[in-house]
């Protein structure tokens, strides 16, 4: 208890302990906040803001695989293959044909995103011969989609048990949420359906804003899984170039399922975090190579030779769309008009470089939060210049940011930013009201110090004279009264010869809690001087003080006072009354005219308005 008390006295320990629960308030408001889903969704939004800053930051410093290129259909080839064929899409048979002249060059893989669905009544036999081909080549795929249209529109097809993932899922991951889990399937033409396993689907996730930052590597149809197109062309790939050799995927527990010697991240709603490279390679050269599909066109059929000998060898080749016209067109982090193709091949990329970003988990978030805040909150605590710790609140937050962006770059970590960034602002202003709060408490308690008298807690001489001045200033200019009653303890100073000083003192003491209660809130109850005691009856004229210092004389006399033995006594006081203006027109004439009066009442036997008594004389 003893250790508890002289805590207690040390003031500066105190104050840290409730600047310290200042913060962990503040931050509990904030945590409480995001439990609402409107606020949660804001403030995830914002944060997937951040993100997007962070890779186009970096997007210069990284490098795709140059082993990856794309074959497009831009507008240069929309242009070209409508005016010389008439119609889109092209015969089937120009992509057959597409995949003799890139199987000559020996690719690593060559993928189509693109959805061969219905018959092209145009073509004949051009589905069999595209089916054909596909399937006479084990590194040529193709892709589908999964949806959730009307039954009534379309109805769910029936896959072949090949295309399906054997998926082992360990972790808290729901892979059957409702962004993965579909009802309905675009299924592609049945001769290349039934003809090849080397299909998967090409379905991506947007956020609430439309933009597209992750992917799922599987999605649930007719309960059974079906693995993303990137990711068999990415393992096949790893099989030709590492000897990879994998039929099933394990998510462990924690959220990760390797791929050979590569591990990819989940999210905790099952998919997958890209790293994007930059802007689009349809107008830049900083990510993919594109490849004009009007030139392989030329080059197969007229022997133009637009495309070098062997460029595709070796290569992963992704044929698709980037024409405005054909509408497969996104937002993502580092572009808002990005081909659908391209994500793809992020995707690829990204498991070939071991790439992906890993969110960290929410608790790392609310740790580091906490973290910032009560280091922002130390420095506002210690910190006398508000100048100083303001700038040290920003720098502690542009820090902050550099480092958390280090670690996307380094480690391909992403950690919070807005959580982080609100916690030092709401603790920084927090901290800094307490502070304001604290401190006029502070001044608040060195005035009283300094205008309070330590014994009766009445005002002291000092603040007396202060409002004798200012009530009179008052007046005069409002013409208006106030009167001033002087109030001396009857025979006080034999009460200490007899009693002891101690039991003066708590006379003192109850004497003054009397006038107190007997005068009102607006009134000023002074100590002048040992026992006497002053009360300035604010906007009072001469009448109503006599009756107020009646009132009090017949109180002090009635209520026995309790000595520190125990023992009660009786005490009477002697008053004096004088107003302004009539009794002086200073605090000195009618401080005079008061004592005046109190001594014509110790003249006449004490206890009592000595005013009586002087009126009469």
């Amino acid at each position: 208890m003893d250790k508890i008390k002289e805590l207690l006295k040390n003031k500066t320990l105190l104050k840290y302990i409730l600047y310290f629960f200042y913060i962990i308030i503040t931050v509990g408001v904030l945590f409480s906040l995001l439990n609402h889903s409107a606020i949660r969704n804001f403030f995830s939004t914002i944060e997937n803001k951040t993100f997007d800053v962070r890779q186009n930051i970096l997007a210069p410093y990284k490098k795709v695989n140059k082993n990856i290129v794309i074959l497009s259909a831009d507008e240069e080839s929309y242009e070209y293959l409508i005016g010389k064929y008439g119609e889109w899409p092209i015969s089937r048979n120009i992509y057959a044909d597409i995949i003799t002249y890139l199987e000559k060059q020996k690719p690593a893989v060559v993928a189509f995103d693109l959805m061969f669905v219905k018959s092209l009544k145009s073509s004949n036999n051009a589905d069999g011969n595209l089916a054909k081909n596909i399937a006479k080549y084990d590194n040529v795929y193709t892709s589908i989609n999964f949806d959730n249209q009307s039954f009534d529109l379309r109805k769910p097809a029936d896959l072949p048990a090949y295309l399906k993932a054997d998926v082992k899922n360990y972790s808290d991951i729901d892979l059957k949420n409702s962004d993965l889990n579909f009802l309905n399937c675009r299924v592609i033409i049945d001769e290349i359906l039934n003809s090849t396993k080397n299909i998967g689907h090409i379905n991506l996730v947007r956020g609430d804003d439309g933009i597209a930052r992750d992917l799922p590597p599987f999605v649930l149809y007719k309960g059974e899984y079906y693995p993303h197109l990137a990711l068999k062309v990415a393992m096949k790939y790893l099989e030709k170039k590492e000897g990879l050799k994998q039929n099933d995927f394990v998510i462990n527990k924690d959220l990760k399922m390797q791929i050979g010697k590569r591990t990819i991240p989940f999210t905790q709603n099952g998919s997958v975090i890209l790293n994007w490279y930059g802007p689009s390679g349809i107008n830049s050269t900083s990510t993919f190579e594109y490849i004009p599909l009007w030139k392989v066109e030329k080059s197969m059929y007229e022997n133009k030779n637009l495309v070098a000998y062997d460029y595709f060898k070796d290569k992963i080749v992704y044929i698709g769309t980037s024409a405005t016209s054909l509408f497969d067109l996104k937002s993502v982090p580092t572009d808002k008009i990005f081909p659908g193709v391209e994500i793809h091949t992020t995707f690829v990329n990204n498991i070939l470089d071991n790439n992906f970003i890993k969110r960290v988990h929410p608790l790392a978030d609310i740790v580091i939060s906490l973290l910032l805040s009560l280091f922002v909150g130390l420095i506002v605590v210690r910190s006398e210049s508000t100048v100083l710790s303001s700038l040290i609140a920003i720098f502690t937050a542009i820090i902050y940011s550099i480092i958390a962006t280090s670690l996307m770059y380094f480690f391909n970590l992403w950690i919070g930013i807005v959580l982080q960034f609100a916690s030092i602002l709401l603790v920084f202003i927090a901290c800094y009201l307490a502070k304001y709060i604290m401190k006029s408490r502070d001044l608040e308690y060195t005035y009283a110090l300094a205008t309070t008298d330590g014994l009766t807690e009445l005002y002291n001489h000092r603040y007396f004279q202060e409002q004798m001045i200012q009530n009179i200033e008052t007046c005069k200019r409002y013409v208006k009264s106030f009167s001033l009653i002087m109030i001396d303890i009857d025979f006080f100073k034999k009460f200490n010869d007899t009693y002891g000083h101690q039991s003066g003192d708590a006379v003192l003491r109850q004497v003054a809690h009397i006038l107190k209660k007997n005068v009102r809130s607006s009134d000023i109850v002074c100590r002048y001087g040992g026992e006497e005691m002053a009360v300035i009856l604010t906007q009072t004229a001469k009448e109503e003080a006599l009756i107020t210092a009646q009132k009090i004389c017949n109180s002090v006399r009635e209520n026995p006072l309790k000595l520190v033995n125990g023992n009660n006594v009786n005490v009477t006081i002697s008053l004096g009354v004088s107003t302004f203006p009539e009794n002086g027109e200073t605090s000195q004439e009618m401080i005079k005219y008061a004592d005046d009066c109190l001594y014509a009442a110790k003249e006449h036997g004490r206890n009592q308005v000595g005013n009586f008594v002087k009126d009469k004389s």
